[in-house]
């Protein structure tokens, strides 16, 4: 069997500046999602571990050492005393990347659930190594990357209320996504790290494209051109615009 894939990349160039994915079916029938790079091309499992690994037994590296955390619960009554030496966070580093790799195919694609499930399960990563790593400095190293997994997250979340037509559920996400990283660099004494950051930046570009899908409130605009009669001395019409407020808030009482 000729193992050159140089055939297979003639077939799908790499483009510099562009994010190539596509979905193929393997000889056993499984979806596979395959990523071009410069130099040639990754191939993901859609479901479990993206490369298809089970450590363990487990469909994770995280989920088994989750289970030892379990395990120690159960024997000991408390999670006091359980921690993840170097080696296992490494390895937690390392398979945090395949999802990486997975979620940013999956946002390519428009496939919002996985990359909320990647996601999520990425975070899931920094908050274990943060709470049970025996180094204090692997407990931490990932934490760099909460910004950025916190907005792929929000952003996915973002197109799935939008694709059920809720914009008020969309602009609620992007809403707490920048709280939440205003915490995190709240928490390491880094506030002035927030207006620069691109993942803020990102999600605020993000805020007002959902803002204007959002209908105005007819009192709220009422409101505002009352505001503006009074200030011109349009008496006459501030008069009507203020019947006009009365009119509208008893219609949304009775709705």
């Amino acid at each position: 069997m000729n193992k050159d894939i140089g055939p297979i990349l003639e077939g799908w160039p790499h483009e510099p500046g562009q994010i190539s994915v596509r979905k193929v079916r393997g000889a056993d029938g499984r979806v596979r999602i395959q990523l071009r790079l410069d130099l040639g091309l990754l191939q993901m499992e859609a479901e479990g571990r993206p490369d298809g690994q089970r450590p363990n037994g487990c469909e994770s590296l995280l989920e088994y050492c989750q289970q030892l955390l379990k395990r120690h619960v159960r024997t000991h009554g408390t999670d006091e005393g359980f921690t993840v030496d170097e080696k296992q966070c490494e390895l937690l580093r390392a398979e945090a990347v395949q999802y990486y790799y997975r979620y940013l195919a999956g946002f390519v694609l428009e496939e919002y659930q996985t990359v909320v499930r990647d996601t999520a399960r990425n975070l899931q990563v920094l908050e274990f190594c943060a709470k049970y790593a025996e180094e204090e400095s692997d407990g931490f190293m990932m934490e760099q990357y909460r910004p950025y997994i916190v907005m792929m997250n929000a952003r996915a979340r973002t197109q799935l209320a939008l694709r059920d037509n809720r914009p008020r559920a969309a602009r609620k996400v992007v809403r707490e996504a920048l709280e939440d990283i205003r915490g995190h660099f709240a928490r390491f004494g880094q506030e002035d790290l927030y207006s620069s950051s691109s993942e803020v930046s990102a999600l605020e570009s993000l805020l007002k494209e959902i803002e204007n899908k959002i209908p105005t409130d007819p009192v709220q605009q009422l409101r505002r051109e009352l505001a503006q009669a009074v200030e011109e001395e349009r008496y006459e019409e501030a008069a009507r615009l203020r019947d006009a407020i009365r009119a509208a808030r008893h219609g949304q009482d009775e709705s």
